[in-house]
């Protein structure tokens, strides 16, 4: 059995995410807190939804950072694999807040149609442009990173994208408030600024969930990756007991290999371990070789080349 594990040797770009996310965050947290009290002064519903949208923003923002800086610390006797799962527990935490987050908003919608609100227009107008400003100001700080391909600064980067369109929609609501007067726009405008706070919520907490249970990446295609394996490296004739989960965004695996008795034991091992990392981006793997067949039911956990399912026992 042999165990692989490699560490970036360098933090340099770590250290530039860092940066990149903690001013992005800082502004999109502020700007949270205008637009919440900006709604309140000027009785804005579209402005409190968007509010409540750069709350998600901040969140994926805080995440991303904690996921930087909770990578860095080595794990210990007692938190093996470190400090990385917090983020996914603070995620699922943070969905079903939006949630009812969400919920709380539509309702009052539904209350403003029956009992429609008086509404500043010029106030909505000014603190929903500098939210559009400021969400802007957060993507450009964050798409200068998009060249170093990091997982985290790329959804937030999206996060603060989906953002800009709950800024544009209380604007045009603002507009159409200040030209006719006519309210109902803003609790219109509120339900679909809601509606994407609903979807990045829903996307948080499948994801989180996934994590929290061992379920495999979704990205991941584990009957594929065994076809793949065996294709590529031709000494290896059956993979089985695959066991794949995430921990911070991290892939970790388990797996039997029964290859041919090589002539070289590790120049093998060092070859899974290559192609486990290069194709799949899997640099923690658990590799048993075995020289015999496996026989019995317990031998394939995942569904095979055939279509069959078997059934792992422990």
């Amino acid at each position: 059995m042999a165990h692989s594990h490699s560490h970036t040797a360098s933090h340099l770009p770590e250290d530039k995410n860092s940066r990149r996310l903690l001013w992005a965050f800082i502004i999109t947290a502020g700007f949270m807190v205008v637009e919440t009290i900006g709604g309140i002064i000027s009785g804005s519903l579209a402005l409190l939804a968007d509010a409540g949208h750069m709350l998600t923003d901040s969140a994926a923002l805080l995440f991303a950072l904690l996921a930087v800086h909770f990578s860095r610390r080595p794990p210990n006797a007692r938190h093996t694999f470190g400090w990385l799962r917090l983020t996914t527990l603070a995620a699922f935490v943070n969905a079903i807040a939006l949630v009812l987050i969400t919920i709380l908003i539509v309702w009052e919608a539904i209350q403003r149609f029956y009992h429609p609100q008086p509404i500043a227009g010029a106030t909505m107008m000014i603190i929903a442009v500098a939210g559009l400003v400021a969400n802007i100001l957060s993507f450009w700080i964050l798409h200068r990173g998009s060249e170093e391909k990091n997982l985290n600064v790329r959804a937030a980067a999206l996060h603060v994208m989906g953002d800009l369109l709950g800024s544009v929609g209380a604007i045009a609501a603002a507009v159409v408030i200040m030209m006719t007067g006519w309210t109902p726009i803003d609790p219109i405008l509120s339900v679909l600024v809601s509606c994407l706070v609903l979807r990045s919520a829903w996307s948080l907490l499948k994801e989180s969930v996934n994590e929290l249970l061992e379920g495999a990446p979704r990205s991941m295609d584990v009957p594929a990756l065994k076809r793949e394996l065996r294709r590529e490296i031709p000494e290896v004739r059956d993979v089985h007991h695959v066991h794949v989960w995430l921990v911070g965004e991290k892939p970790l695996m388990t797996l039997h290999v029964q290859v041919v008795p090589p002539h070289d034991h590790d120049a093998l091992l060092e070859r899974i371990q290559h192609f486990l990392e290069h194709h799949y981006q899997i640099e923690h793997a658990t590799i048993q070789m075995e020289y015999q067949p496996c026989s019995g039911p317990e031998c394939h956990l995942n569904v095979t080349t055939t279509g069959h399912a078997h059934h792992h026992h422990h």
